[in-house]
């Protein structure tokens, strides 16, 4: 029988639970909010609005927190208890390492499915979408007043992860910009040539995005 556990499987857990955990933990390492935000690749803000959503919002990124706090993921959704006599010794705790530009760029590819962060009240809603990389920016489509739509203009980000079902090994980067509407054709023309450009979410999808990445961070998780 397979013993591992995907990151999406692992039971409910309370997010007043979770976030009472993450504040003991980060008192017990010595570190301050935004020092973990900074750990986990993600905004201070984003960290908090995490606390009081829970897991289910973002699982890869309370897995970053985790590792961060160098815990696995299932210590932080359930605390942290000694296995039973008998049973195998707990995995090793996951490490986090800073990916550099160039290795976030490798990872993320030419095409996938990454989710955008849109900074609305009371706190940033996030939608898959589905992209391709042109130049140093990522682009998408979507119909032109969906809830996946930002305003022109717009600060936003941009976060594509890769997790494996051990829940101890794999990648997040995080993409900050600014969101363009592309409104010239022959640039619309072109990059409707891209691979992977067309919306799997499938219906009209007019709207062409561009993410500039101001700013890209990269985090590794794995034992070595």
């Amino acid at each position: 029988m397979n013993q591992n556990h995907d990151i999406r499987a692992a039971r409910p857990a309370d997010p007043a639970d979770v976030a009472r955990r993450i504040t003991e933990r980060r008192s017990q390492l010595g570190l301050t909010e935004q020092m973990l935000a900074y750990q986990a690749a993600m905004a201070p803000r984003y960290l908090q609005h995490l606390l009081a959503a829970g897991p289910a919002f973002d699982p890869a990124g309370f897995l970053r927190i985790a590792a961060a706090l160098r815990l696995t993921y299932r210590d932080l959704l359930e605390g942290r208890a000694d296995a039973p006599p008998g049973q195998a010794q707990a995995a090793p705790r996951p490490l986090l390492f800073h990916l550099t530009p160039a290795e976030c760029w490798e990872r993320i590819g030419t095409r996938g499915v990454g989710r955008i962060a849109l900074p609305v009240e009371p706190g940033p809603a996030v939608f898959p979408v589905n992209y391709t990389v042109d130049g140093a920016s990522v682009v998408f489509r979507t119909a032109t007043r969906s809830s996946a739509a930002p305003d022109d203009g717009a600060p936003v980000s941009f976060q594509v992860d890769r997790i494996d079902d051990h829940l101890g090994e794999g990648w997040s980067v995080l993409i900050l910009g600014e969101a363009q509407h592309v409104t010239d054709a022959d640039e619309a023309r072109r990059l409707s040539k891209l691979p992977g450009i067309t919306p799997w979410a499938g219906g009209d999808r007019p709207l062409w995005v561009r993410i500039r990445a101001d700013e890209i961070t990269g985090r590794r998780i794995g034992g070595g």
